[in-house]
This record gives C-alpha cells, sequence and structure tokens, in this order.
C-alpha cells in the first residue's frame, strides 16, 4: 500500500493503484475461523499467512504459509472474499491521499534520461584521460555512460542534478553561434586582451578594446584569470578563431547593452 502511494506519489505512471491484505487462519476440529490483516502473534500462533495484493479490478499477487496440511475449497473461497472487502476498504482510504500517478516524475525522484549527441562530439564529452566526464559527474553527481553511436544516458538522483549535467554536455557538444550570449570563465590574460572559456570546451578572445565601453588601459585593470564573464560572440574568423566581446553585455543583467548605449558609454 505505501509502495503504491510512493509510486504515484513520485509521478510514475500506474495505471491502478495496488493494495495488499494478509489473512489469516484459526482451525480446531471443525471449527474455523478466517482472520482480516493478521497480527504478528495472529501469524505466529494461527495455521495461514494469505497475502493477498490487487486492485479494485482483481487480484494481482498470492502468497501463502500455511502450518496444517490442507485447507478446504470453502476456507479458500471466504479467504478471497474478505480479503477482496479488505482490499476495497484500503483502496478508499489510499483514495483520499492520491488515487492516480501525478502528470510527472517528482524532481526529487532518481531518474535516468537518455539524449543523444553527434559521434564526432564524444571525444570532447570525455575529455583528455577522461577528465572532462569525470568533472560533470564530480560536480554534479550525475552517472554518465557514452555509447559509441552518441547515445547519452545520464543517472542522477533528482531533476537539478540531471539538468546540470544534460546542460553541460549540450553546452561541450553545442555549436557557438554569432550574435549569441555566453557564460563564460577568464582562463588566461595577455596584454591584448583576456581568453574566456565558454559552453565548457571552447575558448575565445576579448581583445583590450571590447573589454569594457570605455578605453581600457590594463587587461586586468578589468579581469583577472578565474572571473565569471558575460561575453557575446562577435565573429569567427577562417582560421575557426572565436572572438568575443564582454563591452556590450551588461556583466550584471547579462542583457545585451543597446547600440547607442555601448556607443555612448565608450
Amino acid at each position: 500500500c505505501g509502495t503504491s502511494l510512493a509510486l504515484m506519489d513520485a509521478g510514475v505512471p500506474m495505471e491502478r493503484p495496488v493494495a495488499g491484505i494478509a489473512m489469516g487462519l484459526i482451525k480446531e476440529d471443525d471449527g474455523v475461523a478466517v482472520l482480516s490483516d493478521i497480527l504478528g502473534d495472529e501469524d505466529h500462533l494461527g495455521d495461514m499467512d494469505f497475502k493477498v495484493a490487487g486492485t479494485e479490478k482483481g487480484v494481482t499477487s498470492l502468497q501463502m504459509d500455511i502450518k496444517i496440511t490442507s485447507i478446504t475449497k470453502d476456507i479458500m473461497e471466504t479467504a478471497l472474499d474478505q480479503a477482496r472487502d479488505g482490499r476495497i476498504h484500503i483502496l478508499g482510504e489510499m483514495a483520499k491521499a492520491i488515487n492516480t500517478a501525478r502528470d510527472g516524475v517528482s524532481q526529487h525522484a532518481p531518474r535516468i534520461t537518455v539524449i543523444t549527441i553527434n559521434k564526432d562530439k564524444i571525444r570532447e564529452v570525455i575529455g583528455p584521460g577522461g577528465k572532462m566526464i569525470r568533472e560533470i559527474c564530480e560536480t554534479t553527481g550525475a552517472k554518465i555512460d557514452l555509447e559509441d553511436d552518441g547515445t547519452v544516458k545520464v543517472a542522477a538522483v533528482d531533476q537539478s542534478a540531471a539538468d546540470a549535467a544534460i546542460e553541460w554536455i549540450r553546452g561541450i557538444t553545442a555549436e557557438p553561434e554569432v550574435g549569441v550570449i555566453y557564460t563564460g570563465k577568464v582562463v588566461k590574460t595577455v596584454d591584448f586582451g583576456a581568453f574566456v572559456n565558454f559552453m565548457g570546451s571552447k575558448d575565445g578572445l576579448v581583445h583590450i578594446s571590447e573589454l569594457a565601453p570605455h578605453r581600457v588601459g590594463k587587461t586586468t585593470d578589468i579581469v583577472n584569470v578565474g572571473d565569471t564573464v558575460k561575453v557575446k560572440l562577435i565573429g569567427i574568423d577562417d582560421r575557426g578563431k572565436v572572438k568575443l566581446s564582454m563591452r556590450v553585455v551588461d556583466q550584471e543583467t547579462g542583457e545585451e547593452i543597446a547600440g547607442d548605449r555601448a556607443e555612448a558609454r565608450s
């Protein structure tokens, strides 16, 4: 009963609620008593422990322990009739709490999510010596299984862990797009600007002229290694070099600064 309630509450798509009841038997000579919902002592001292589980439509499972040589058809019919009445009563009480599975799986329920990536990107997700996939697993708590055909299975204890791992993987496998704003981390500063890692495995240069909407004398006046920044991808040259800009992005909101405003702040 508790398992059925828990599964429905977790959003597992059960066709119908299931309840169970344990039936007992006391038999002395010609005297017979069939007991419903037996306790431990009644199980220990009685002649039968007969568990019946099912839905309102019928029985789904049976299990019996018996201490006497045999039972009659009449005893069996009585036990099943009483079990049905008890099961229907229990299902009615369960329905007061929940009687159908929730629309979606609970965000706190463990889950396995399957996504597909380009086979050419598998190496990037794994990283050199498995560094990248280990970092994803250690940071998010998810477990990741990569197949040769690009199938990725992400097992996580809850929705947030699954989402974090999937977002990371999609970031690694996605192709950067000109005009899109990304969140990245400064990995190196040089005299002419800063190199920023974004989308997990992509690096680009923010030229010193694109660091801020005003003249910058020194790169480290604006950013340092390890800083998290918002950048707009403004171009990719013929050699695949990525050009980024912080100047046109509000670093607090992550929103693009309108052209006139960007010029006014220059």
